[in-house]
């Protein structure tokens, strides 16, 4: 089964630092990028990460601090990729929670504004994890019917990622081959910002989704604990969250004047 695409559909996968969006780094990105009319076209790189990497992840991807010594860094392949996904929607594995919202920090670090407002988000996790629940190893056996070779190499599981979605198509009569429904149908909830810390309630308003305020709306807590908003750019979080929150803090004082 052929996907019915509007415009190109770019499959992530990244071995990473670590799992912190905030402080971690991309040692290798693969996009499978799938056209329109059905061609693929593959991409994948070793990024140097300026940091060490976490023994826990080497052991999990195999990606030393050798391997990415004298590999570009991200600042070097930023322009490149950014025009390769230009226009582009995106998927993977777990994708919305990690891969996607990584990648946008990466750009933001180099100055290069990501919007993913503009794209549909297709994650094949929360589509499996919907009608079946379980991870990509099994749900690439319980599709394709295969073991991955290479399994946690990027290019390796987004390949798997791609066919697991093809297979998840054609076995499920309610879902759907087109981008709009699957950005749906793979959402749980619609987010203001890429990490899903502010999400929309059913009257469109950014709700923090987090700590003591969660559940409330970013505007009504900024104006009753202005202190908040300081914390909240001096804390842990990636800088495409604290620039959604910023956007909200000036839309309050341009309103209020």
């Amino acid at each position: 089964m052929q996907l019915q695409l509007e415009r190109p559909l770019a499959f992530i996968d990244l071995e990473t630092t670590g799992l912190s969006v905030a402080r971690d780094r991309i040692v290798e990105i693969a996009i499978l990028k799938i056209s329109p009319d059905g061609s693929k076209t593959m991409r994948t790189h070793r990024v140097n990460p300026e940091m060490l990497i976490s023994k826990e992840s080497t052991s999990i991807h195999g990606i030393s601090n050798e391997d990415v010594a004298t590999e570009p860094n991200f600042k070097d392949l930023a322009p490149s990729l950014f025009k390769f996904l230009f226009a582009c929607d995106l998927g993977g594995y777990n994708s919305n929670k990690f891969d996607v919202p990584m990648l946008v920090e990466e750009f933001f670090r180099v100055g290069i504004e990501f919007d993913f407002q503009e794209r549909k988000l297709v994650d094949v996790q929360n589509v499996f994890h919907k009608m079946e629940q379980r991870t990509l190893k099994a749900a690439f056996k319980f599709y394709c019917g295969k073991d991955i070779e290479n399994a946690h190499s990027a290019q390796a599981d987004i390949e798997a990622t791609y066919d697991v979605l093809i297979a998840q198509l054609e076995k499920y009569n309610e879902l759907e081959p087109n981008v709009n429904f699957l950005s749906d149908f793979s959402q749980y909830q619609k987010t203001a910002d890429i990490m899903g810390r502010i999400v929309f309630d059913e009257k469109g308003r950014e709700c923090i989704n987090f700590g003591k305020h969660k559940g409330k709306p970013v505007e009504e807590v900024f104006k009753k604990e202005p202190g908040y908003f300081g914390w909240l750019m001096h804390g842990d979080f990636p800088k495409s969250t604290k620039k959604v929150f910023k956007d909200i803090m000036d839309r309050i004082k341009a309103n209020s004047n």
